[in-house]
Order: structure tokens, then C-alpha cells, then sequence
């Protein structure tokens, strides 16, 4: 088995002797087995959860949790009450908390978000008609801005909440591409819970809905199609559905490819997506698979090369970081520990906030920590303490 699937002898022991491994390890587990990786998901008691961030990301969110999720009894929600906002300023207050979380700033986007739910939930309440649709509408790009942020520092519970509503008052308003930007955020939510087959089916079942005819599509319906296509090639290839995942790929790259470049216009489209996104989630799968000369190999040509970046656009902040974090991890699989934390340095220079909610940035600075043989830099031990990763 260690063979097949090219793990070590411990490895595999510790896997049949119920011992926690990472999904990287299953997914080589599953191609071996020819199954699907979630097949070797087991329904166990959860592990106890040791030590105080728990407890002290509850009391960080406190407020929010209050806003998004009031108790609710035999008669009205006990929400707080808020002052119910002009939707203009529900607008502009999602567009800056949207900038916020663009810019690393995940404490001023945490702050923000409660104020904002609370006065879109009151504007909904209290006004009619046309007024009442447009205020509608706004609660809707809050509530995508909390899912957003909520996934992104692994309050998934919540998230999914967020998420949830969001889509379904998108939908009572007719409002299918908002929707749709909804389940693309709701699928990688999905695939950071290791739902892949949940996801994968969501994300091809929603494009199948909004797929444009692409004589006459609008860019924001291209680049939600083609995010949707990379949800199901991102959930597929973990799952160990490498046709589906193929096929998948292809299809984002020919949204891609109907774009002139990188297509970002906030709050139409959510993210960032062309032709360079849909690159680096394909050398992303490189990764995946174990090929990590293959990752080195694409990681700065083609699309991903500086000439094309000019020329079509920049990843956003977050792609920009899984990627180069994917080519730190090819660094050290293959021994160069110098170039991986080259590649750590840069990401947490540009990215510092995001980079500590990443669990590979963890496990790539403990393999450089675990395989290292001469003595740790200063940058490491700083690099370490940063990640909260032992020594």
C-alpha cells in the first residue's frame, strides 16, 4: 500500500491504526485504492479541542455572532435593534469592508460587519416597494461579505449561515448573477469542509443554470461561469475524479479565454477571473497530485509569467498567495528550504493577516523546520513564531 500509493511504511501504519493524517495523505491513499477520497471519510466523535483559541475566537466574535445570528423564540428574533440605513450607505459600507478584506485588514472587516447587518436588516424591515427590493438586494452583498470573510478565517458554522441567507434573498429578488456569486462562495465553503462531492455537484448543477451564450455574455456572467467551473475542478481533483476534474478545467479555461484579462469590477463580480486565475488553479492541481517539478515548471511561465500578468492582470491577493504557497511547498518536497522561505518572506510581506489563517503555510514552514538539517535562520525562527509553528 505504502508503495502504490508512494508514502512511507509509518505513514500508512498510522493511518490503519486510526492516527490523523493530512488530506494530502488520503487523497495519495485514494488514487492508489482507485476510490474517491471521500470514501475514506469515517463518522467519529470529534477529537476534544485542546487549548484557548476556541474560546477566544468566540469572544472575538461575539458581536457579529450577535448580529448574523440572533436567538430566536416563539415570536420575533431577541435581535438587537438598529437604526435602519440609508441603502446607499449599505452599499458603499459593503464596498469598504470589501477593500478591507482585500487589503489584509481582517480586524477593521470584523468591526465593520455587525454595524452593517444590523442597519440592512432594519432597512429591509422598515421600508416598502421598490425602496424595500433595493434594501433587499444590499442585505444581500453584506451578508456575502460576512460568508466571505467568515470562510476565509475558518468560522465555517457561521459562514454557512451567512452564505445561505445571502443566496436566498438574491434569488426572492430575481437576482440570479448575485445568487450565483453566492454558491460560488457556498462551494469553496464546501471544499474547505472537505465536502468535496457536495461541492462539485453544486458548482457544475448552478453552471449547467447560468451558462451564458458566449456571443452575448456580459463579462460578470463569464467570470461567475468560469469561478463555478473552478469550484467543481477544485472539489473533483480532491476527490480523485481527475476526468471530471480535466474537463472542468477546460471549461474555465474557455471563460477565460472569452476575456480579455483578468476581469475584476466589484460588486458585479465578487473576485478575480481570467485567464491568469484560471493558470495558477491549474498548476494548483499540480500540486495536489504530488507533481512538484511540475509546479516549478509552469508556476512563472505562460499565463503566470510577468509579461502576461502585464498584459492580462494580476491574481487577486488571495490566488496570488495559494499559488505561491503552492511553489513554496514544490520547493521544499525538493530540498531547496532557501526558495521556500523566499517564496514565505514574499507571501507575508504582501499578506501577513491571510497568511497566518492558511493551515499549508503551517505545514510548509514545519517541513522546512522538520527537514532542515543545519541550523535555523533568524528569518525561520521569525517566519515560525508568525505561523505558530514550533521550533
Amino acid at each position: 500500500m505504502a508503495e502504490a500509493a508512494d508514502l512511507s511504511l509509518s505513514t500508512v501504519r498510522k493511518v490503519e491504526q486510526g492516527g490523523h493524517v493530512s488530506m494530502d495523505t488520503l487523497a495519495a491513499l485514494a488514487r492508489a485504492l482507485g476510490v474517491s477520497t471521500s470514501a475514506l471519510f469515517a463518522t467519529e466523535a470529534p477529537k476534544p479541542v485542546l487549548g484557548t483559541e476556541d474560546e477566544e475566537n468566540r469572544r472575538y466574535l461575539a458581536e457579529l455572532r450577535r448580529a448574523l445570528m440572533p436567538p430566536v423564540g416563539l415570536s420575533v428574533p431577541l435581535s438587537e435593534p438598529g437604526d435602519a440605513g440609508e441603502v446607499s450607505a449599505i452599499r458603499q459600507g459593503v464596498q469598504d469592508g470589501h477593500a478591507l478584506y482585500q487589503a489584509d485588514r481582517y480586524t477593521s472587516v470584523a468591526r465593520k460587519l455587525p454595524g452593517l447587518l444590523r442597519s440592512s436588516e432594519a432597512a429591509v424591515a422598515v421600508l416598502e416597494g421598490e425602496e424595500q427590493q433595493h434594501a433587499t438586494i444590499a442585505r444581500a452583498h453584506a451578508l456575502l461579505l460576512t460568508g466571505k470573510f467568515l470562510t476565509q478565517v475558518r468560522q465555517y458554522d457561521m459562514a454557512y449561515f451567512a452564505l445561505a441567507e445571502a443566496i436566498r434573498l438574491a434569488r426572492e429578488a430575481s437576482r440570479t448573477q448575485l445568487a450565483a456569486t453566492g454558491v460560488v462562495g457556498l462551494c469553496w465553503l464546501l471544499l474547505r469542509q472537505d465536502r468535496f462531492d457536495e461541492s462539485e455537484q453544486l458548482a457544475a448543477q448552478t453552471a449547467a443554470e447560468v451558462e451564458p451564450r458566449m456571443s452575448g455574455a456580459t463579462p460578470e456572467s463569464l467570470a461567475v461561469w468560469g469561478e463555478l467551473w473552478l469550484r467543481v475542478a477544485a472539489a473533483s481533483v480532491r476527490n480523485n475524479r481527475p476526468d471530471v476534474a480535466q474537463e472542468a478545467r477546460r471549461m474555465a479555461r474557455t471563460a477565460g479565454g472569452a476575456l480579455d484579462g483578468e476581469h475584476v469590477d466589484f460588486p458585479a463580480h465578487w473576485g478575480a477571473f481570467g485567464p491568469v486565475t484560471v493558470e495558477a488553479k491549474a498548476v494548483e492541481d499540480l500540486s495536489l497530485i504530488g507533481d512538484s517539478r511540475g509546479v516549478l515548471r509552469r508556476a512563472d511561465e505562460g499565463p503566470l509569467s510577468a509579461r502576461a500578468v502585464r498584459n492580462y492582470g494580476a491574481l487577486s491577493p488571495s490566488s496570488w498567495g495559494r499559488h505561491r504557497l503552492d511553489v513554496a511547498r514544490a520547493h521544499v518536497v525538493l530540498g531547496s528550504h532557501q526558495d521556500a522561505m523566499d517564496e514565505l518572506t514574499r507571501i507575508r510581506r504582501s499578506s501577513s493577516e491571510w497568511m497566518t489563517h492558511q493551515p499549508m503555510a503551517r505545514r510548509v514552514m514545519e517541513d522546512v523546520l522538520k527537514t532542515r538539517k543545519r541550523t535555523l535562520t533568524e528569518d525561520m525562527r521569525s517566519m515560525a513564531a508568525h505561523l505558530r509553528v514550533a521550533g
